[in-house]
């Protein structure tokens, strides 16, 4: 830069230093050579002598070369093998070792595709969790592991599909079969209630002992419903007891239950599971139509029933969580108020005491087994006594009409006996004691009539009918004591009661008959001490118990022997009304026949051979009904002078009239009953003779003197029923006596009676402003 800078010749100055410089060097070169020249020149020299031996050595070079090359190609060629070899070794190598990585996921995968082949779905889904937390992620640069990781959510979906496509097949499937489910659980059931009472009995001989006359019984009577009957084994002569968990494979709601648990997903399948077995519970608890019309309709309902719970009280036992006792308790109830509103509903419609008593036996099957799996089944139980109730209103339904069969049939005669035979059948059936009747000879005849062993026999079989359903209650024996007899007091006051009140009042039951039924009840009336004694034997309970019911029977046959003596004084006064109507009185007549009226004589005869049937009835009976009769002849005989139709009545009529009345005296007197006192009977036509008497002596100073005084001597003689007769003898007297003004006796005997009728209104008058 200071050559270019400076002075302007300075750059041709600069280069003629250079110059100068530059040939000092090339004499400095120069004389180097110089100095050198000999050395080079020998050394050229020796080159060149070397030249020739090095042709030859490159000619040997070249042919060893040659000579190399043609030995050492096979050596190449083996090398390059070699070489080639080594790298496939590399690469097997390390192929072997990613095999080894991905062998794993391949056999996971294998393994996963044969466990969805056979169904193993929970294993499987454990395997794909392996497989995405374990083997994968070693390989996942790999793209079959991609594919692997895109299929495996693929999987789980369709494990939860045909999880829970296999759960609804099992939910199908435990919903058509749950009553054989049920029926083999309530078989078990009753079958380990029987086994318990036999043990329970053999542990009690007394037990068995008193209780034998009514078992018996109930066994033998061909509506007991018995094990066999009532749950019959498909094949028997398979003794394996198979258990409801034996007859359903519940591997479905395991595999599911496990599969959504793992899928994290258990709350769904908890809710849909409880979903769907709440709708099976409706659909289980909605009875048929027609389920009361026979038993096998209420045995299918329970069964379902029974089913339905056994199945979820083994989900319950054998899972956890899936559904709790919380869910259980709450379904039940719900259950069970729409089992108990389905059972008031249909058993109204049970009109046959022995379907009532198979359903009670079903339900106390039911409760019974679904108490043993842990239910409370109270409700059940005190629903059977409503049934109770309702099941004696059945029996008392049926026995009404076997009463009145009985008592249609009768023939209402005493029973008569040839022999010794038939005399001890008759007391096997009915407690006759009479020691008076077994000192006669035979043939002989019983009080009673064919219907009093009947109806009593028929009575205890109600006591066992009855007995019947009060069993497998889990009463005590004083409960069912109780419940018998107040059971069998309904019948006797209830049904019997109006079987015999309906028939007393039949129109073809006459004075015999109701003679016989008087005597029927008497001896029922005494027999029922034996039916409490029946009842305590077959209970075991003492009649001596403070708590104990007595039987109404007394007061029962009681009241039915009042209304039959009632019906007969009817029927008697109904008779003499007959005869009373055919009575044809001439009251004008001049003068009597002289002998007493036919149609009286006819009902006097008919009343003496009435009352010589009535020596079987108990005194106070006959008595009354002779009492009655003949109060109610002097009534109608009053009744027919003092007729408001008849208008005129003549002295000859009084005298005829007055004949009738002392036939009736006389029968009166004639002790057609014995156990009157005196002229006790007589005193029944009292007031119809001092009327006649009377008349008849026409003795109206006396009457009309003593009217009123306890000692007067027509006391009887109501001065209303005078003047109603004497004014109708009165116009009697002036029609026949057209000419009565002619004769002087006639016209004093009508001023007598005029007088008598005035002073007899003026009595009547006084008697009417007294009162």
């Amino acid at each position: 830069r200071s050559v270019y800078d400076d002075q302007p010749n300075a750059h041709q100055k600069f280069m003629e230093k250079l110059d100068a410089c530059i040939r000092n060097h090339d004499r400095e070169i120069e004389k180097m050579c110089n100095f050198h020249h000999q050395g080079f020149v020998d050394a050229i020299t020796e080159l060149l002598k070397v030249r020739a031996d090095a042709e030859k050595l490159k000619v040997q070079v070249t042919d060893t070369n040659r000579r190399l090359q043609d030995a050492g190609k096979e050596v190449i060629a083996q090398t390059e093998e070699i070489i080639r070899c080594r790298v496939q070794q590399r690469n097997i190598t390390t192929v072997v070792e990613k095999l080894q990585l991905c062998l794993p996921v391949l056999e996971m995968y294998s393994k996963l595709k044969e466990q969805m082949s056979v169904k193993r779905y929970y294993s499987a889904l454990k395997t794909m969790e392996q497989l995405e937390n374990l083997y994968l992620p070693r390989v996942s640069q790999y793209r079959f592991c991609q594919i692997m990781m895109e299929n495996l959510p693929k999987l789980r979906e369709e494990i939860k599909e045909i999880s829970m496509s296999d759960l609804k097949d099992f939910l199908e499937s435990i919903r058509k079969h749950s009553d054989r489910i049920g029926e083999t659980a309530m078989k078990q059931a009753q079958q380990q209630k029987t086994f318990s009472s036999a043990l329970q009995k053999q542990n009690n001989v007394n037990y068995g002992r008193n209780m034998h006359l009514g078992r018996n019984r109930i066994l033998e009577s061909k509506n007991e419903i018995t094990l066999k009957r009532t749950f019959e084994d498909e094949d028997e002569h398979d003794e394996e007891v198979l258990t409801a968990q034996d007859l359903v494979d519940f591997s479905p709601v395991y595999r599911c239950l496990h599969i959504y648990s793992v899928l994290g997903d258990g709350e769904i399948f908890e809710n849909y599971y409880r979903k769907q077995r709440r709708k099976q519970a409706r659909l289980v608890l909605q009875p048929q139509s027609s389920m009361h019309e026979t038993v096998e309709g209420y045995r299918r309902y329970f069964s379902q029933i029974v089913g339905f719970f056994v199945v979820e009280d083994h989900i319950l036992h054998v899972t956890q969580g899936l559904v709790t006792r919380t869910y259980t308790d709450e379904l039940w109830n719900m259950a069970l108020s729409k089992i108990i509103a389905v059972l008031r509903t249909h058993s109204s419609y049970c009109s046959d005491p022995d379907l009532v008593l198979e359903l009670k036996n079903l339900i106390v099957v039911f409760a019974d087994t679904l108490q043993g799996y842990g239910f409370p089944v109270n409700r059940l139980f005190d629903l059977l006594f409503e049934i109770r109730d309702q099941y004696n209103e059945t029996l008392l339904k049926k026995w009404s009409g076997l009463f009145r069969d009985i008592f249609e049939a009768d023939n209402y005669s005493p029973i008569p006996v040839a022999n010794e035979e038939e005399y001890r059948i008759v007391i096997s059936k009915f407690p006759f004691q009479d020691p008076e009747l077994d000192k006669q000879s035979f043939p002989k005849k019983l009080p009673m009539s064919q219907s009093v062993p009947q109806i009593y026999m028929q009575v205890k079989e109600f006591i066992y009918a009855s007995l019947k359903f009060s069993e497998s209650l889990h009463r005590s024996s004083t409960e069912i004591d109780d419940m018998l007899r107040k059971s069998t007091n309904l019948l006797l006051t209830r049904t019997l009661s109006s079987c015999l009140q309906n028939l007393i009042k039949k129109p073809h039951i006459g004075l015999t008959e109701l003679v016989q039924i008087i005597i029927n009840t008497t001896h029922l009336e005494q027999a029922c001490k034996y039916l409490e004694d029946f009842i305590s034997n077959i209970t075991n309970i003492s009649q001596l118990t403070v708590h104990t019911a007595r039987l109404y029977g007394l007061s029962t046959f009681k009241d039915a022997r009042h209304a039959a003596e009632g019906e007969i004084y009817t029927k008697l006064n109904q008779k003499i009304d007959e005869f009373i109507q055919i009575a044809d009185y001439d009251w004008t007549m001049s003068e009597s026949d002289g002998r007493a009226s036919g149609y009286l004589m006819d009902l006097i005869n008919f009343l003496r051979s009435t009352f010589q049937v009535f020596t079987h009835l108990p005194g106070k009976v006959a008595q009354t009904a002779c009492m009655s009769a003949c109060q109610h002849l002097s009534m109608s005989l009053m009744q027919m002078l003092l007729d408001s139709e008849l208008k005129q009545i003549s002295m000859g009529a009084i005298q005829q009239f007055n004949l009738d009345v002392i036939q009736c005296e006389l029968f009166a007197s004639s002790e057609p009953v014995p156990g009157f006192q005196g002229d006790t009977l007589q005193l029944a036509f009292i007031d119809l003779r001092q009327l006649l008497d009377l008349f008849m002596v026409w003795d109206w100073s006396t009457y009309l003197a003593d009217y009123g005084q306890a000692t007067s001597k027509y006391l009887r003689v109501n001065p209303s029923t005078a003047l109603t007769l004497l004014e109708k003898m009165k116009d009697s007297s002036k029609k026949n006596n057209i000419f009565a003004q002619f004769r002087k006796n006639d016209r004093d005997k009508q001023k007598l009676i005029e007088t008598v009728v005035k002073q007899l209104r003026s009595l009547v008058n006084g008697m009417s402003q007294h009162t």
